[in-house]
């Protein structure tokens, strides 16, 4: 049985994770395979697609090689299958914040902070993969991501739009994702200085200014 999106809003985030389990949405992590892929997402943010091998996927969860051909068909399938559930998981975490705040400007600042825990590694393991690796996936995948990312995409159009009429939402949110992207770069959510929740209140003043 599915859990409707407005439903969604009263879970944890465990329970979330549950929900999207028991619909097929996401792999259990720890299952067999589900292990497999984070083990793998962990791999690839440290090291690359491209330095990272089946051998050193299957080291991680403490199995022969051999054994993840029962789950994947390739290295590029694992990683596609990395993407799908990331961009799932990231959107799923994001409409239970928007949800759960009272204002347009208050969904607004949720999507940022969901997407800044989610570059930063603090939510969404796997987030930084969409961008760094894309170029790794074949044609027919990069169809696949593009699909969900797309909806992803359209959920924060529609929250920029309610939060700021008149703004093109499109354009804004090309702006505000090269942003927050590049947050990657400087800023320690586990340092001194700004918190993550002051950074995300900065880039909501930013980009819409009370």
């Amino acid at each position: 049985m599915r859990v409707a999106e407005g439903q969604r809003a009263d879970l944890s985030p465990r329970k979330l994770v549950d929900a999207m389990v028991s619909e097929g949405v996401l792999t259990a992590p720890d299952s067999p395979r589900g292990r497999l892929l984070n083990a793998a997402a962990r791999l690839f943010e440290q090291k690359g697609f491209t330095r990272t091998t089946v051998r050193d996927i299957a080291a991680e969860v403490g199995i022969l090689s051999g054994s993840i051909f029962h789950h994947f068909a390739s290295k590029e399938d694992i990683l596609r299958n990395v993407m799908l559930e990331v961009v799932q998981y990231a959107q799923a975490r994001m409409i239970h914040a928007v949800a759960r705040a009272p204002t347009p400007r208050d969904k607004l600042r949720a999507c940022i902070r969901c997407e800044l825990e989610a570059i930063h590694g603090l939510a969404v393991p796997g987030f930084s993969i969409l961008v760094i690796e894309w170029r790794s996936l074949s044609a027919q995948s990069q169809k696949q991501v593009l699909k969900l990312r797309d909806a992803y995409e359209a959920t924060w159009c529609e929250v920029i739009d309610a939060a700021r009429p008149g703004v093109d939402p499109a354009l804004t949110r090309r702006l505000l994702v090269g942003a927050l992207i590049h947050t990657h770069s400087w800023f320690k959510p586990r340092g001194k200085g700004l918190s993550l929740e002051e950074l995300a209140e900065q880039v909501l003043q930013t980009f819409a200014p009370e």
